[in-house]
């Protein structure tokens, strides 16, 4: 009788997933974050393939669109992530020669970038104090 290959015809062996780390969630600067920083955040690690960092694309359109709120909001959003330390943008968005809008690119500070290791800004970001 022979053998059946390993998990042929398995549903959801392929399946994609994000992974959000104990540390990461553990910080000051993801602890104190609100909801629509998280979600946006999720959004553009979706689009991490593991080698693709530093060159991760999200336009603003797009993740309103994803997120079901405005773009200036997704535009607060995409700023308080790269304060707290969770991207950093490695190409702003620009007109190419033949005048198509290009979305910025973002690099994720949790990964390597470009062979280089990760810097993990988001574990040494404090939220100041205001004093009464």
């Amino acid at each position: 009788m022979a053998s059946k290959p390993y998990k042929r015809h398995k549903r959801g062996a392929s399946a994609r997933f994000v992974q959000l780390t104990e540390y990461m969630q553990s910080s000051e600067a993801w602890a104190t974050m609100k909801p629509g920083p998280r979600a946006l955040y999720v959004e553009v690690k979706r689009r991490f393939n593991g080698t693709n960092n530093g060159k991760l694309y999200l336009s603003h359109r797009d993740a309103a669109k994803a997120l079901n709120v405005s773009r200036n909001t997704v535009a607060a959003y995409f700023r308080e992530l790269e304060e707290r330390g969770f991207l950093q943008m490695t190409v702003a968005h620009h007109l190419t020669v033949s005048g198509i809008g290009q979305a910025s690119q973002y690099a994720l500070e949790e990964e390597t970038c470009f062979g280089k290791p990760a810097t993990k800004r988001f574990m040494r970001w404090r939220e100041t104090q205001n004093p009464r």
